[in-house]
């Protein structure tokens, strides 16, 4: 709880004045940060974990309780067992915080951010079509042969404003083109509607002018696209949930982009932090139960230490990732595979 209200006190911080500009109401203040807080859990979890342990298992080594367990002829792994039970289920709960809970946090909370805006702009824009408005949005949707471009595109609406969509043959040439005023995408249906257009279609070859015609309205049911992943791109990894990660890493992997291994890191980061309980307890036994009696605060700073060490070691594998000298996959274990064989070495030496 400590820790949450650190992490809660921080973003109240951060965000405090903002949502105080944007005239959010007492109600939607605490909504809001009531929202986000289940984003801290999958990082406090092994910190808690680390302390605890750190805790209970010192004041064991101190009150000679260890020495008394080892004379009764137990070894370090029966003693420690329910610790490594206790580690794997943590593992488990660290999946499901990392898959399902803090991705809807960090959706949730964005969304009520961003519709808390959308209400300010409304109270305060003469132009309603200025609400939540994201100018020149483009998408390239290699695996089916479509290119996208739009204007503007509004949130608050959900609709986009001078709309392109360019249809390509295998060879990415141009074979037919659709212009919109406005299109929208159609959520019970799953596809896209076109208003006030005209399509064109093209030789490919000779890029000559086949067939043109205008419509009133049309329905491509085809088009499938969907424009929470079109607005993306505009997004952070860091901010991009679970989910959401992964329908990027699959766009970018059809279009072998380099931008694929920045989505690629911070996925495959979640994924290597499920083992985070089990490198937290291999690093804090040998630190508790074998360190100095009298100063438990000695095996404290060493595996914090260590855990310091993790942070400096995330920032230069993200970096060697980026610059594409390690895969994706490695550059997010690299931490976790220096800790976990520092820990087992120590864990090795116990004695």
């Amino acid at each position: 709880m400590a820790m949450l209200g650190l992490l809660l006190v921080q973003v109240m911080i951060n965000d405090f004045r903002e949502l105080s500009d944007k005239g959010a109401s007492l109600v939607d203040m605490v909504m809001y940060f009531a929202i986000t807080t289940p984003s801290f859990l999958a990082f406090v979890l092994p910190i808690v974990v680390l302390i605890s342990l750190l805790y209970v298992l010192g004041k064991l080594h101190r009150a000679n309780e260890i020495t008394a367990m080892r004379a009764a002829g137990l070894g370090f792994g029966r003693i420690t067992r329910g610790i490594w039970i206790s580690g794997a289920l943590l593992c488990g709960v660290m999946w499901f915080l990392n898959a399902s809970v803090v991705p809807w946090s960090v959706e949730a909370s964005g969304a009520l951010l961003e519709d808390i805006t959308f209400k300010h702009e409304a109270k305060t824009a003469k132009d309603s079509g200025a609400i939540g408005v994201t100018r020149i949005v483009t998408f390239d949707n290699d695996r089916e042969g479509r290119l996208w471009f739009m204007n503007r595109y509004s949130r608050w609406t959900q609709r986009g404003h001078g709309v392109t969509v360019t249809e390509l043959t295998l060879r990415r040439q141009e074979k037919m083109r659709l212009y919109a005023r406005e299109a929208w995408f159609d959520k019970q249906k799953g596809h896209w509607i076109f208003r006030d257009g005209r399509e064109s279609w093209f030789n490919p070859d000779t890029g000559e002018v086949l067939q043109s015609k205008p419509f009133a309205e049309k329905a491509v049911s085809y088009y499938r696209e969907d424009p929470a992943v079109m607005l993306s791109f505009d997004v952070k990894p860091r901010n991009l949930s679970f989910f959401r990660l992964r329908e990027m890493m699959d766009y970018f992997t059809t279009q072998e982009s380099p931008k694929l291994k920045i989505y690629a890191m911070r996925y495959y980061d979640i994924l290597a932090q499920t083992l985070a309980p089990l490198i937290v307890i291999l690093i804090a036994i040998p630190f508790a139960i074998t360190g100095v009696r009298v100063n438990p605060a000695v095996g404290v700073s060493k595996s914090l230490g260590l855990f310091a060490a993790y942070f400096a070691l995330s920032n230069i594998a993200e970096s060697l990732g980026k610059q594409g000298m390690v895969t994706p996959l490695l550059a997010a274990c690299i931490p976790s595979l220096v800790l976990f064989c520092a820990g087992g070495w120590f864990y090795a030496r116990m004695r």
